[in-house]
């Protein structure tokens, strides 16, 4: 009897060990990122504030963001709470025409956030009757102080309009970027939606013709330009890198 329960206790204590050697202590675990717990509530714009702004300052502002954009450090925010901040009323900073690729997310390309530009969007950033009324809003009744139109790299309604494509409401809309392939005219290499260069020189092109447009057929953003209450600036946002260079 006594040798059946040493023979017993021994086995039970070596099952023990082995599973104690299989079974280790579990690693520390990672500590929980701090920024991501307490993200950063920004003070969201009053109207003396944004009226105190200039068009250079917000430019500057917009430069720095893209620059956290692709540096791959973008600012955490509590969009809940800046949500509630900005429901009695919003005065943005400036208006961007982007492009309706959805490689684009424009806040966040210029680490921007709730309530600090108006964003409007549509394929190739071709500006229309009801663009210009919303600008003019945006910048006389609203107060921005910049207008940025953002054009990119591989975009396929300029590569679209290069190759003349016939399809349904597409052929109207491509219609208003074909006179930036006829700027394009004197490029110096093959002009075919194939070649990177001349896609990116029509996409440049397009951007310059748009605001060309918006001063031409508004009056109202014409004079505020005239009087340096706003800016109008061209941008263009290569999808491969993240950075935006401004076409100044």
């Amino acid at each position: 009897m006594m040798k059946h329960t040493k023979l017993f206790l021994l086995t039970f204590f070596l099952v023990a060990f082995m599973l104690a050697c299989n079974n280790p202590e579990p690693a520390e675990k990672p500590k929980a990122d701090i920024s991501l717990q307490n993200p950063l509530v920004e003070k969201v714009t009053t109207a003396e504030e944004q009226r105190a702004l200039s068009p250079d300052t917000i430019l500057q502002r917009l430069k720095d963001g893209n620059k956290r954009f692709a540096d791959n450090n973008i600012t955490a925010r509590d969009h809940s709470k800046m949500v509630r901040a900005t429901a009695s009323g919003q005065y943005p900073k400036s208006v961007v025409l982007s492009c309706l690729d959805s490689r684009i997310p424009v806040e966040d390309v210029f680490d921007k956030g709730i309530g600090d530009m108006f964003v409007a969007r549509n394929a190739g950033n071709i500006v229309n009757e009801d663009l210009l009324g919303s600008m003019e809003y945006g910048c006389k009744v609203s107060g921005a102080k910049l207008i940025l139109v953002l054009g990119h790299s591989n975009c396929g309604a300029i590569k679209s309009a290069i190759d003349d494509v016939q399809m349904g409401n597409i052929t109207a809309m491509l219609a208003k970027i074909k006179p930036a392939v006829k700027m394009s005219a004197n490029f110096n290499g093959e002009k075919t939606s194939k070649n990177e260069q001349f896609t990116d020189e029509v996409g440049k092109n397009n951007v310059r013709n748009t605001i060309e447009i918006i001063i031409q057929k508004s009056a109202i953003l014409k004079e505020m330009i005239t009087k340096k209450e706003i800016r109008i600036i061209g941008a263009y946002y290569d999808i491969k890198t993240g950075v935006v260079s401004f076409l100044e």
